[in-house]
């Protein structure tokens, strides 16, 4: 049976699905059981997603966490808007919320939750805004995608998937809540096409606080 092609309205058309909704699941079940089993249990965790898909994907992993463990991990969010090396070369960008959960952060483990690890800029921002909030015992990443294309050295804890790009493709992330549905999808020129070494704006096009207030999620 021939593959409809996809509704105007569909937010995966023009893009090839890498990740679907169970798919996402499934990794978000594996990566809070890879925290659980790295930190010997859900003692001393703070979640912080940075918005703005960072935020209900930590929040899908506590509720793992608790299904699993029994008691609530608490779950924040870090906006990085203001330590970001990019302020200057871009327009104005709005701020998002930076909620730390009751107890702070101080002498905890945190675990820095984000859609899309790339160029490594937004963590590193992330790293520098935590420090002027507290003193964790250590700091984790986890993240839903790892496209590669690192210009800083930080590397993910806890991967859902690990996806090979060039840098003129696009990696998307949709999720339920901000989106209307959950989603990875990868776009791009056709094969043979575009500089594949070429640089793009920024940190993979980014929108506003150099993540994903506009549209779709894309990495830093």
């Amino acid at each position: 049976m021939c593959a409809q092609p996809a509704a105007p309205d569909d937010p995966t058309a023009g893009g090839r699905v890498v990740l679907d909704a169970r798919d996402i699941a499934r990794a978000l079940t594996r990566i809070s059981h890879e925290i659980l089993e790295r930190n010997k249990g859900g003692a001393d965790l703070v979640l912080l997603g940075i918005p703005s898909r960072g935020v209900p994907l930590a929040q899908r992993i506590a509720e793992r966490l608790a299904a699993v463990e029994g008691t609530e991990v608490p779950v924040g969010s870090l906006d990085v808007t203001m330590y970001r090396d990019d302020l200057r070369l871009k327009p104005a960008r709005a701020l998002l919320p930076t909620q730390i959960p009751p107890g702070g952060i101080d002498g905890r483990t945190v675990v820095l939750v984000d859609d899309v690890l790339f160029s490594g800029r937004t963590i590193r921002a992330a790293l520098d805004a935590l420090g002027d909030i507290g003193r964790p015992r250590a700091v984790r990443l986890a993240v839903l995608v790892d496209r590669g294309h690192r210009e800083l050295p930080i590397r993910a804890d806890f991967v859902g998937k690990n996806l090979p790009t060039s840098l003129v493709e696009r990696v998307s992330v949709r999720l339920e809540g901000v989106d209307d549905l959950d989603a990875v999808t990868i776009t791009g020129p056709p094969p043979g096409l575009g500089d594949q070494t070429g640089e793009q704006t920024g940190d993979q096009t980014v929108d506003q606080s150099g993540d994903r207030t506009g549209g779709a999620g894309v990495g830093a």
